[in-house]
């Protein structure tokens, strides 16, 4: 059973591959892992905190939604 499952595996990749595609391996963050809220939390701080001490921040984010609101 495996083998016939392995076989398809290997069909299907070789039928990508010969569209022009290729496989791609991405390692995320694992949100299962202890500690993963807060140090998001830790980040979302440190960035509010940025972006508030940037008086240039809040015109250039209104700009932008005109310029969105307009197309």
């Amino acid at each position: 059973m495996a083998r016939l499952g392995s076989e398809r595996v290997r069909k299907r990749r070789d039928a990508l591959r010969a569209a022009g595609m290729r496989p791609v391996q991405i390692w995320v963050p694992d949100t299962r892992r202890a500690g993963f809220a807060d140090e998001c939390r830790r980040q979302a701080r440190v960035t509010a905190a940025a972006d508030a001490a940037d008086p240039t921040l809040a015109p250039f984010l209104e700009a932008a939604l005109v310029d969105i609101d307009e197309r």
